[in-house]
């Protein structure tokens, strides 16, 4: 929104012509999600401990986590407003990334503040039903994924990257719908698992996404995306606004999610979050590395799915407890070691992904 006025004012002073640049207006929407989040994150921790929107404590989980009772929740909503506000302002709106990426984000924090309101507000324990939920997730990822699909312009928009080969893709054609659905649904629940400690979501996304951001600005840069080998896929620079975005609005809600938490994300921000990383990954062709940077919440959902799996056919559990954060509590680890340590991973999964631009 800001473009078209700095774009009119730069008629009169030439000075105004920098907001034309992408990096400048990258770091103005992450300093204006980070502020947003700063000035508008206390009023919103008082008006859910006002309202009592506070978080329940599983009766079978660490002991160390029943303190944590009615700490307020819904917090992924202080996220969502400095995400959309930011990008609104400072993103090119012409840009047709951009809309489905902030439909995607949107949409499924629509979903978890239904779940979220059903059992914090409404006192239902059930909150959504799980089949509701996927429905309504499936239902947001395949209207995005056949928007992507209609709009892309050449092969490269509907092909699978193979990172650290040179030049080896897989053309998916219409599967591309299909694939775009999985990493959207899938992530959006991975993060949502991994959410169960203070900070420990918020910051690998901030990471993952902002690394994306990376990839985004590369792939949207027909020099850049040339020089390193990557497919160039016009527009996508765009979506680096969105990424500096999400990781202001997540670096300013870890101020507060920071251990001990005042404020917990709740679905409502872990289910936005998770499939705003799926799309962007899409976006930028780049889903592979995705699963690669964002290890930590594969590996919390392979956790729950080895667990479930192994209860049912063997009555045996192989985690003290899933999602596996949980399993090392258990193990005698402190909560900020366990944070902290996954942190770290991220970091390293992170440059590992990063490393796929230059080892072809």
């Amino acid at each position: 929104m800001l473009l078209y006025l700095t774009n009119y004012l730069a008629q009169f002073e030439s000075g105004f012509n920098v907001f034309n640049y992408l990096t400048m207006r990258a770091i103005l929407g992450a300093l204006t999600a980070l502020i947003l989040s700063f000035v508008i994150g206390p009023r919103m921790i008082a008006k859910l401990s006002l309202n009592q929107v506070g978080q329940p404590v599983r009766e079978d989980g660490p002991v160390t986590h029943l303190p944590k009772a009615g700490t307020p929740t819904m917090g992924g909503a202080l996220i969502l407003t400095a995400i959309a506000v930011s990008t609104v302002l400072w993103a090119d709106l012409e840009n047709h990334f951009v809309w489905v990426v902030l439909f995607v984000t949107l949409s499924f924090g629509v979903i978890g503040y239904v779940d979220d309101y059903k059992k914090l507000v409404l006192q239902d324990p059930a909150g959504i039903s799980a089949k509701q939920k996927l429905f309504w997730q499936s239902a947001a990822a395949i209207t995005a994924a056949i928007a992507l699909y209609v709009t892309a312009t050449d092969e490269v928009s509907t092909s699978l990257l193979i990172p650290y080969f040179k030049d080896l893709s897989i053309p998916l054609g219409m599967f591309q719908v299909v694939v775009t659905y999985f990493f959207i649904v899938g992530f959006s629940n991975a993060v949502n698992l991994t959410d169960g400690l203070d900070g420990l979501a918020i910051m690998p996304t901030v990471l993952v996404g902002g690394a994306l951001g990376v990839f985004a600005y590369l792939t949207g840069n027909v020099n850049f995306s040339g020089y390193l080998g990557i497919p160039y896929v016009a527009g996508t620079g765009e979506i680096l606004v969105f990424c500096a975005a999400l990781a202001g609005a997540g670096l300013g809600f870890l101020w507060f999610n920071t251990y001990p938490a005042q404020v917990f994300m709740g679905d409502i921000g872990a289910l936005a979050l998770g499939a705003s990383l799926g799309v962007v990954a899409v976006i930028v062709r780049q889903e592979i590395v995705l699963a690669i940077m964002g290890g930590v919440f594969v590996v919390e959902t392979l956790s729950v799915i080895i667990q479930v799996a192994s209860y049912k056919m063997t009555g045996r559990r192989v985690f003290r407890m899933a999602p596996l954060h949980h399993h090392f509590e258990l193990k005698g680890w402190a909560e900020p070691k366990v944070i902290v340590r996954f942190w770290i991973i991220t970091v390293i999964l992170v440059l590992v992904g990063f490393a796929s631009l230059k080892i072809r």
